[in-house]
């Protein structure tokens, strides 16, 4: 293991927030070429108009933006400082597999709670990683 393997999982949530940013097009052309929805309906965002399967790719973009950049932050410290070993890869993987998972389930059957679980646990793991950080 080298230090360069903390790009590993900050390389497979990139490419996850890639694809997961390729559904936004995809369910709005559809949605629009059926007629369900205009370009007036993202004027200013997403109005009441946008039927929810619309919106959901959107909003698990936006939550696939938000806490993981403390994720990618938290990875460059560790390979800046040096400090980057086999427990901190595997709680990187964590991490990056929760998000996956509640990803997955917010574009599939979107049960909230299971959503919510995997979003605390993940959470979880990264305030975790902070905590490596600092106390070791």
């Amino acid at each position: 293991m080298t230090q360069n393997s903390i790009f590993e999982p900050m390389a497979a949530l990139a490419f996850w927030t890639f694809a997961v940013l390729l559904l936004i097009p995809f369910q709005r052309f559809r949605a629009a070429f059926a007629g369900k929805l205009s370009a007036e309906d993202f004027k200013y965002g997403e109005s009441g108009n946008v039927p929810g399967d619309v919106s959901i790719p959107n909003r698990a973009m936006m939550n696939l933006l938000e806490l993981p950049v403390l994720f990618y932050v938290v990875c460059l410290m560790f390979y800046v400082s040096n400090r980057v070993d086999v427990v901190v890869i595997e709680v990187c993987w964590t991490y990056v597999a929760f998000r996956v998972a509640q990803t997955l389930v917010h574009l599939t059957y979107n049960n909230v709670l299971h959503r919510l679980t995997m979003f605390a646990v993940s959470n979880f793991v990264l305030i975790s990683l902070w905590g490596m950080f600092f106390l070791r």
